[in-house]
């Protein structure tokens, strides 16, 4: 699940002396160190996602299971409404699974687009697992300051045409290699999402936002965040957590 693995994810490991090192980095190379950085065999998170409305408030928490770059399982856990909704994608397939009907459904096409739960988040956000430079060219934009954290602020531009977000903003810590902040474009040029990562924390020798405000630009309201809870990287997940047969067990 990576908008939310992405959608939670561009994480990087930085050892004692690295910063020295990467003032030489072009922008690709900074960017494939962060896609180097922040993959892992297999990720576990179990997360509150934070949806705010015009008058309140919503939080839905949720496990989430991460293979690779293509498979991913998230079970959601509360409120009992959401309990026991279940998604799988494998590949570029999407399933759904409600309780309610005991149904299985699969998303395709503009059915992706739609919002996950009332969030700022779509399915489609959440389909796109690929390594940043496997989608795109990066371009060093300046060097900016966000609060007290040296940034460099670089676009990148698709190279493919099945690709969410043609053009992308993203603010990366000169130090930590995290990315900050990141506005997400269409092909338009409009703006249509911006992202904003807080709560920095190291975790298994990785720096990881354990705070992201995901704001849909064309929508009122404060977004929606998505606060990790726990995580885990490299442990073991039963094969069958990545089946159909999961969605219903």
């Amino acid at each position: 699940m990576k908008t939310i693995k992405y959608i939670l994810v561009m994480i990087v490991i930085v050892g004692s002396g690295f910063e020295v090192q990467a003032q030489n980095l072009t922008a690709n190379e900074i960017i494939n160190k962060v896609d180097d950085n922040m993959s892992s065999e297999t990720q576990v998170v179990v997360s509150d996602m934070v949806i705010y409305g015009k008058r309140n408030k919503r939080t839905v928490t949720s496990k989430g299971y991460t293979r690779g770059k293509n498979d991913s399982f998230t079970e959601y856990l509360a409120p009992a409404r959401e309990e026991g909704t279940k998604m799988l994608k494998l590949e570029d397939r999407l399933w759904i699974y409600s309780p309610s009907t005991d149904r299985t459904i699969q998303l395709s096409g503009h059915m992706l687009r739609q919002s996950v739960m009332g969030s700022d988040l779509s399915y489609e956000d959440m389909m796109e697992d690929r390594e940043l430079t496997d989608i795109y060219e990066a371009t060093i934009i300046s060097e900016e300051t966000i609060g007290d954290r040296n940034t460099w602020k670089l676009e990148l531009i698709a190279k493919v045409d099945d690709v969410s977000y043609p053009k992308r903003t993203i603010w990366i810590d000169t130090e930590r290699f995290v990315p900050l902040k990141e506005e997400l474009f269409a092909k338009s040029g409009q703006l249509l999402k911006k992202v904003v990562m807080d709560d920095i924390k190291q975790v298994e020798g990785r720096w990881y936002p354990f705070k992201m405000n995901y704001k849909d630009v064309l929508k009122d309201g404060k977004g929606t965040d998505f606060i990790v809870k726990e995580i885990q990287f490299n442990v073991e997940i039963p094969e069958y957590i990545f089946t159909k047969a999961s969605l219903k067990k």
